[in-house]
Formats: structure tokens, sequence, C-alpha cells
């Protein structure tokens, strides 16, 4: 990686500021409160779905997304890159349900969060932490 005279270097974090009257352990961490519920933005193809989960309150950071369709059991999702959670499934025409998990242990599930005719390049809005 090359370094230019004069470069400037930016690093960003989810992580809410911690509330330092509260012990130095997991409670010193303040939740991110978000308004409305998590955004998923599914992408991709018929055997190839990408879901990009945005907008997570609570700890922030999710560790674990696992997806429904209607006519179909829960699958774990793999992290593709950054947000963007995979399945080589063919969910099409179903209604599909979400469950996403933060690091803090946490499991929430957004059921049929997407109508049975649900499109590529578009968002649904699930539940909240």
């Amino acid at each position: 990686m090359l370094c230019l005279p004069g470069a400037i270097t930016v690093t960003a974090t989810n992580f809410c500021p911690p509330n330092l009257g509260l012990s130095n352990d997991a409670g010193g961490w303040v939740a991110c409160k978000k308004k409305g519920g998590i955004r998923f933005t599914i992408n991709g193809h018929p055997h190839f779905n990408l879901v990009l989960v945005t907008n997570v309150g609570g700890a922030g950071d999710v560790v674990g997304v696992s997806i429904k369709g209607s006519k179909t059991g829960w699958q774990a999702m793999s992290l593709n890159w950054g947000q963007n959670w995979q399945t080589n499934s063919y969910l099409n025409s179903q209604s599909l349900s979400l469950k996403v998990t933060t690091s803090d242990g946490r499991t929430l599930i957004s059921n049929n969060v997407a109508p049975p005719n649900w499109s590529f390049g578009q968002t649904y809005t699930g539940s909240q932490f």
C-alpha cells in the first residue's frame, strides 16, 4: 500500500459510545438506538440471494443471519462481505422471514418481512432490537 504525503486515513466503526458511568465490562457500552426496523435489501438472482442487513439496533453488529421461505425451514446464511449475507437457495415466490443475531447473543426474527412477490433490488423493513 502506498501512502501519499498529506493523505488522510479515515477509520469508521459501528460502535456506540461507552457510558463511563457504568462498569468496564459489557455494561459500559450504550445500546445503539435506531429509528424504524432492521432493513433487508435483497440482491442477486434466483439461485443466489444476497441480503444486505442495515439499521441494526442493540449491539449493532450482526454475527449471524438465517432465512426461511414460506416453503422451507430455517437456513443459515454465510457472510459474503460487509453485512451482505448469502444463500444459494431458490426462494422466489415465497414470503421470506429473516433471523438476525448480534454479538451480544440476542436474536430477533422478522416473520414474513418480504411478501411472496418480493423482487431483487428492493428493501424490506423488519422488527428492531
